[in-house]
């Protein structure tokens, strides 16, 4: 076999290696929450589901200068939000819901109004527990209240299961 071919072939593994990592994280109910002018923050949430164990390291998107996965919890009746610098555990098999009150995305220094009916990217990062990385980059629906809230019996939002 020529180097060009063996070359070509573990380029094509490399490559169906990566997509088979991407696709280790599936994302479903995908939407933003729409901001008003002047307001400088806002709130991502979806549901992530992964195949084998990973975790959620970093997010970023276009619309905000920070990005970050943040956690809610209640402290002496007191309710703080909080940084997740290492990153978001993704247990196999498990759903982990972002949504208002628990883990979610938050969007800081907006560096523009978010409007009903638009999208917006949001690129996320996933590390397995070999380190490796992948990137996932979404467009997410900026909605008020989303359809598939509970008991609305829809399903409406972004669906991606791949890089």
């Amino acid at each position: 076999m020529s180097l060009f071919k063996k070359c070509g072939w573990f380029l094509a593994f490399l490559l169906l290696s990566a997509l088979a990592n991407a696709q280790n994280v599936s994302v479903s109910n995908a939407w933003a929450r729409a901001s008003v002018k002047g307001q400088n923050a806002t709130g991502v949430f979806m549901s992530l589901k992964a195949s084998s164990n990973t975790k959620l390291i970093a997010v970023s998107s276009s619309v905000a200068k920070v990005s970050e996965v943040h956690q809610m919890s209640m402290d002496n009746n007191v309710m703080k939000m909080t940084a997740l610098p290492n990153g978001l555990d993704l247990g196999a098999g498990s759903v982990v819901e972002l949504k208002p009150g628990s883990y979610h995305i938050m969007l800081m220094d907006l560096k523009k109004t978010l409007e009903k009916d638009t999208q917006i990217d949001v690129h996320l990062t996933f590390q397995d527990p070999a380190g490796k990385k992948t990137q996932m980059e979404l467009k997410v629906p900026v909605l008020l209240q989303p359809a598939f809230a509970e008991g609305s019996g829809m399903v409406h939002g972004a669906d991606h299961h791949h890089h």
